[in-house]
């Protein structure tokens, strides 16, 4: 049997649709011109995905503003003093933070998944941001007439919906990405922020039947943001035996850029049930080296030594440009990427049948 491979995400943006972007943004085009070219550039990355010969595939997120916040488009109850997120090279990230309630997603992701389908000829998997994420939208100081526990239950009712709405439309599969998970262990060494983010993140699985959530995984990875990360420093095994609490079938997981690949791999042993994917990063987007496909292929034989066989699956340690700004990694060193990922995959699937 194959071992199943998958793409986490994102990938750069064409030079001529980040042009599309900042000239609309200027007014210097209508919006019908900028979705003309994010139409060509989605058609493009699904074209090229697919000429890898990848047996799934994703949109690459073309369209959207970031993998965190594409909830947000087009909302009005919002001010742009959020939480600031610290990367390790000096730069930051800032989310905008809620000014009133209710709170509703601008844009679902579905929405992303049906433009895909459109063009694909390969199965499609859609990536939705965590609850967890979001949550982090809600001011300290609180909000008049509109508690954090409404906004909670507001928050769970609409993450499920995005991702119900993924699975109902077709989605080969649907990956929650967790990326603040390894980030929270950095805010609080205690590990309460991560437990209550792994428990929110629950109230929206449990929404779901057992046979759904075999199709929903989640990702996890220090962050990946012009080449840079915000918690690498924090130790992988002190994050796993929480993030195997998520109630999903399948997890994407940082590993290719891992300090100590084995400690890790031990670690997921041992938490791993029978009826879960492990699929493991092979290749570091945050590298500009092109891994071999001879690379890929003994990361992925270590990986079995711990992982059994049918368990385990390969994919990238994070997307090629989580925030649609980010092109410290070119278009073509993300598509080569991929299809070293792909021929390793295929090569460890050959040696390990023998």
């Amino acid at each position: 049997m194959p071992i199943p491979t998958e793409p986490i995400g994102s990938i750069p943006r064409s030079a001529q649709l980040l042009a599309a972007m900042a000239d609309r943004q200027a007014n210097r085009i209508s919006l019908q011109q900028l979705q003309t070219a994010q139409d060509e550039a989605l058609r493009d990355t699904i074209l090229r995905l697919e000429q890898t010969g990848s047996p799934v595939i994703s949109d690459g997120e073309q369209t959207k503003p970031s993998f965190a916040t594409y909830p947000l488009a087009g909302l009005s109850n919002l001010a742009p003093d959020g939480v600031v997120i610290p990367f390790a090279d000096g730069h930051t990230r800032q989310l905008p933070c809620l000014s009133s309630g209710p709170f509703r997603y601008g844009i679902r992701a579905s929405s992303y998944l049906h433009a895909a389908r459109r063009h694909a000829r390969k199965p499609v998997k859609q990536a939705v941001i965590s609850a967890s994420a979001l949550s982090l939208l809600y001011p300290q100081a609180g909000l008049p007439q509109y508690s954090r526990e409404a906004f909670v239950n507001d928050l769970v009712a609409e993450a499920e919906r995005d991702i119900r709405e993924c699975l109902d439309g077709g989605a080969h599969c649907v990956q929650i990405d967790f990326t603040e998970a390894r980030l929270a262990l950095k805010l609080d060494p205690s590990g309460n922020l991560l437990k209550a983010f792994v428990d929110l993140n629950n109230r929206v699985l449990d929404r779901f039947a057992e046979t759904q959530r075999a199709r929903i995984g989640v990702h996890t990875c220090p962050g990946g943001d012009r080449d840079s990360t915000h918690s690498a420093d924090v130790d992988y095994t002190a994050l796993l035996p929480l993030l195997f609490q998520m109630k999903v079938g399948r997890f994407y997981i940082q590993l290719a850029s891992e300090a100590n690949r084995s400690k890790a791999l031990k670690a997921a042993s041992q938490l791993i049930a029978k009826n879960q994917i492990l699929f493991v990063g092979v290749t570091d987007p945050i590298n500009p080296k092109v891994e071999t496909p001879e690379e890929v292929r003994d990361r992925i034989l270590e990986a079995a030594r711990f992982i059994p066989l049918e368990s385990l699956g390969t994919t990238d340690d994070c997307g090629f440009s989580p925030f649609a700004d980010d092109t410290s990694t070119s278009r073509e060193t993300a598509f080569a990427k991929i299809r070293s990922r792909l021929e390793g995959t295929q090569l460890a699937t050959a040696k390990l049948a023998v």
